[in-house]
């Protein structure tokens, strides 16, 4: 387990809190290798009814460590961030996220997976993958053209453009947008508790149900984001990119790219 991410239990909710607020929550192959863990044994434990993962009330993530990324790009399905990806995607239970301050990159993509979401109104998100050289993952390539429409998913995908908390909230990919992070955090353990009250089973069933359509599909389709973001980091666009990104390394997350 990575000394970067904390759990808390609750009742029947597990809390999954990245801890490196430092690095404004910078993601290590270390994290994402734990956070899997997490999950997988989440899973299998029938006392927890649901998870809630958060950053803290000032910041989800920055996304991606690119030192770490650059000195050992993540290679083929068997990757800590892939094996994240595939927890995440085949977890069969609630998963509830609670987001305050920047989430970039897969900060905003792993919301696509989460059952409910609540954002601070000053979130700030950001998908700045072609801006590093690299490409759409998790499966946003598909995710935000079906529910944004084409342009407006490309402003976000192809020019990595920013948007709010209340953005997030009034496109669909978020339940709510509230005022700071501690009522963001309170507002989504809330909700997340609500499950400890319902027929898990019958939770679990209805998951799944909402789920199928066009599963497969996205399961190909993160499976081909995740080769080809591979290929890219290790391209001349993606390492001058990323190079030059090391060599700034902004305060301001926002920056990027």
């Amino acid at each position: 387990m990575s000394e970067h991410l904390l759990v808390e239990r609750e009742e029947g909710l597990l809390t999954l809190r990245l801890n490196r607020l430092h690095k404004k929550n910078a993601l290590t192959r270390a994290m994402y290798s734990g956070m899997a863990e997490v999950l997988k044994q989440a899973d299998q434990d029938s006392s927890v009814r649901a998870v809630l993962i958060t950053g803290g009330e000032t910041c989800f993530t920055s996304g991606n460590d690119v030192a770490d990324f650059i000195q050992a790009p993540p290679s083929g399905l068997g990757s800590d961030v892939f094996q994240f990806m595939q927890v995440l995607f085949e977890f069969s239970k609630p998963v509830v996220a609670a987001v305050s301050g920047p989430a970039v990159g897969i900060g905003t993509t792993l919301l696509l997976h989460c059952d409910l979401v609540y954002v601070s109104r000053e979130a700030t998100l950001k998908m700045p993958f072609v801006n590093l050289g690299l490409c759409p993952e998790f499966g946003s390539s598909l995710i935000l053209p079906r529910l944004l429409g084409h342009v407006r998913a490309a402003e976000l995908l192809l020019l990595g453009q920013s948007f709010t908390g209340e953005q997030a909230a009034a496109w669909g990919i978020a339940n709510q947008a509230l005022e700071g992070g501690a009522a963001t955090l309170a507002k989504a353990r809330e909700m997340a508790l609500r499950f400890q009250q319902l027929p898990p089973s019958a939770v679990t069933d209805s998951k799944r149900l909402m789920r199928a359509p066009g599963r497969e599909e996205l399961r190909r389709v993160i499976e081909e984001e995740g080769a080809l973001f591979g290929q890219r980091l290790r391209s001349p666009e993606a390492i001058e990119a990323l190079t030059a990104f090391m060599q700034r390394r902004p305060a301001d997350f926002s920056k990027l790219g």
